[in-house]
C-alpha cells in the first residue's frame, strides 16, 4: 500500500480541504485494507473484490472511498446512515470482515500527541497522525452477509412497481397486501411530489 501522505493528498485533493476527517479516513482505510488482507485495493487483482459498509456521511467517507476506490456505482461501497463514524470492510473472497470506530476517546488524546498545538483542531489534525491506532480505533470482527442481489455486477432481478410503473433492481421492492412495490409508494419516501413537468 502506498504510503500516508501520498493516500491523504490524493484523499484531500478528491475532497476539496484538509481536515480531521480525512486524516482519519485515510487511516481507518489503511487499517481497514490490511486486516482484511487487501494490499492495493485499487489495483486490477482486487478490483471489486472488497466492500465497504460506511455509517456516515461525512468527511471520512470520501478518504475511505478514495483509498479504497469502492464506489456507490460500482456497487462495492455501501452506506448505512448509522450517524457513526464508522467503516466495515469486507474481502469478498474470503469473507473476511472488521467493522472499525473511530473512537471518542481520541478526541482527548490528540492533547498527549500535540501538546505543543494550542487549538483543539490543530491538535486533531497532527495528533491524528500519530496516534497508534488501537487509540484512534476500535476494531470488532465481524460477520457480514452478501446477498447475492447486493453484489457488484449487472442487476439480477427487475420488478416493475405495481402503483407507480418504477422499475426497481436488486430487489430492493416491498411487497404490500401481496404486491410489489417501490420503496417509495411503500412509505419510504424522502419526497412528496407537487407536479409533473411536462418537457
Amino acid at each position: 500500500m502506498r504510503s500516508f501522505d501520498i493516500l491523504l493528498s490524493e484523499s484531500v485533493q478528491r475532497h476539496g480541504h484538509l481536515c480531521a476527517g480525512q486524516i482519519i479516513g485515510v487511516r481507518m482505510a489503511m487499517l481497514g485494507c490490511r486486516l482484511v488482507g487487501i494490499d492495493e485495493p485499487k489495483s486490477d487483482q482486487y478490483r471489486k473484490k472488497m466492500i465497504v459498509y460506511v455509517e456516515i456521511d461525512r468527511c471520512a467517507t470520501d478518504a475511505i472511498e478514495s483509498v479504497t476506490g469502492c464506489r456507490l456505482g460500482k456497487r462495492t461501497l455501501k452506506f448505512k446512515d448509522f450517524g457513526i463514524n464508522a467503516a466495515t470492510f469486507v474481502n469478498i473472497e474470503t469473507a473476511n470482515a472488521f467493522r472499525i470506530i473511530s473512537t471518542e476517546r481520541s478526541r482527548d488524546l490528540v492533547k498527549k500527541y500535540a501538546p505543543d498545538e494550542t487549538s483543539h483542531y490543530h491538535q486533531q489534525m497532527k495528533g491524528y497522525r500519530l496516534m497508534p491506532d488501537r487509540e484512534l480505533f476500535d476494531v470488532q470482527r465481524v460477520n457480514v452477509v452478501l446477498p447475492e442481489h447486493d453484489m457488484p455486477g449487472p442487476p439480477g432481478k427487475h420488478t416493475e412497481c405495481s402503483r407507480c410503473g418504477q422499475m426497481v433492481r436488486d430487489n430492493k421492492e416491498v411487497v404490500v397486501n401481496g404486491k410489489p412495490l417501490c420503496k417509495i409508494c411503500g412509505s419510504e419516501g424522502y419526497f412528496k411530489i407537487i407536479d409533473v413537468v411536462q418537457l
